[in-house]
């Protein structure tokens, strides 16, 4: 694998080089201590938004309990393993690791059911794209440093967030363009028709199997199906049988554990095998070669994709649309639904800032869904008890 030798590093030539960054927005002296790509990362994790994934949910089990996954802890994860992928491909670690501690900056509180209804509220005033709602966060409504709004993250983190699917212009666009990433992208150029760098591409990754693997572990342990059932998906019945073969009869407990953990080796080694034959194909020379190839460089083999297809089919219906799960969404969805009309007939129920900005301008909704989605579950829950005087539970 041919490399460029840093000071205490050894980076393959088609990884990103903080030190031949594309820059700021906003212009900054460099760090003595720091790369740019790291500040990125302590940016983002000294961030308020960061700080709210703590009490966001990732997805909804209806059973109390302080061990399921949370957007956070979903987060450090992704986060651990975007690292793992990016060393072994001789990739930049830290710019791996802050866009997978930033990719969830824009989710709404109740998981994917806040979203769908946050979707439906905004479907006539530009709708609503968890994606570039991260984007918003982190150029935007992070409003903490003197000079400017936003976090100022370097081109090749902000790229990596926008592009966490793929390319968003061009015939590799899988949607369509959100209007605020337009908006951004007028101002600083993000090559939307383009993938994103090798190790933005591994954060994207590194996501699939981190829900995968939590996911499995999250549903066994609340009930939702049995290691029975899950064992019909054949990647997952092969790891079961070796687990049994190793151990013998061991406490459920300790084969739902193990069984993650294998999930999580199995897809990460298979991730780095087929990276290294797509980049040995392709051999790019450059970051941008990785970004003009046409396809992901960092990527599943097609035995392995499937095994993923397989997992997500099996936990949609098992899972997802588990009768106890979907009555928790709609409540929650029938929150999210209530507290927007609110806020938007009257922005003066808004703390103090956030109604002064949706009556500055002609952009009231976005900013009433700005508010809503930056709510913790248990704000969101407090905000409406306190508006319809309704207590609302969710489990």
């Amino acid at each position: 694998m041919a490399t460029s030798e840093l000071p205490g590093a050894r980076r393959a030539v088609y990884a990103s080089d903080p030190a031949t960054s594309r820059g700021r927005l906003h212009p900054e002296h460099a760090s003595p201590t720091r790369s740019e790509f790291q500040r990125d990362r302590d940016r983002i994790i000294h961030s308020t938004a960061f700080r709210r994934l703590a009490h966001k949910t990732q997805v909804f089990v209806p059973l109390d309990g302080d061990h399921f996954r949370t957007r956070l802890t979903h987060t450090i994860e992704v986060g651990q393993i975007a690292r793992a992928l990016a060393r072994a491909l001789a990739l930049d670690e830290d710019l791996a690791e802050a866009v997978a501690l930033a990719h969830d900056l824009g989710h709404t509180p109740f998981g994917h059911a806040g979203e769908r209804a946050l979707q439906r509220c905004m479907a006539d005033h530009g709708g609503f794209d968890h994606n570039a709602q991260a984007l918003r966060v982190v150029t935007l409504l992070e409003r903490r440093y003197a000079r400017y709004d936003g976090l100022d993250l370097t081109f090749e983190t902000l790229e990596g967030l926008v592009k966490h699917n793929g390319p968003l212009a061009g015939p590799k666009a899988a949607r369509a363009l959100p209007a605020y990433v337009a908006e951004f992208d007028a101002r600083f150029p993000l090559e939307l028709d383009s993938f994103s760098g090798a190790e933005a591409q591994a954060a994207a990754i590194a996501d699939d199997i981190a829900y995968d693997a939590h996911d499995i572990d999250d549903g066994l342990r609340a009930g939702l199906f049995s290691l029975a059932d899950i064992a019909a998906v054949p990647f997952i019945g092969v790891m079961l049988e070796e687990i049994a073969a190793v151990y013998g009869e061991i406490e459920r407990a300790r084969v739902i554990h193990e069984l993650g953990r294998r999930v999580i080796t199995r897809f990460v080694e298979d991730v780095i095998v087929q990276s290294k034959k797509r980049l040995a194909l392709t051999a790019p020379q450059s970051v941008e070669d990785v970004r003009q190839a046409g396809v992901a460089m960092v990527a599943f083999s097609p035995p392995m994709a499937e095994a993923d297809r397989s997992i997500k089919a099996f936990l949609f219906p098992r899972m997802y649309r588990h009768e106890k799960v979907v009555g928790v969404w709609e409540r929650a969805e029938q929150v999210i639904s209530r507290l927007f009309p609110v806020y938007l007939d009257d922005p003066g129920r808004m703390p103090a800032e956030w109604a002064e900005l949706a009556r500055a301008d002609g952009a009231r909704a976005r900013h009433v869904a700005d508010y809503i989605a930056g709510m913790t579950d248990r704000y969101a829950l407090g905000e409406y008890r306190r508006l319809f005087g309704e207590k609302v539970a969710l489990g």
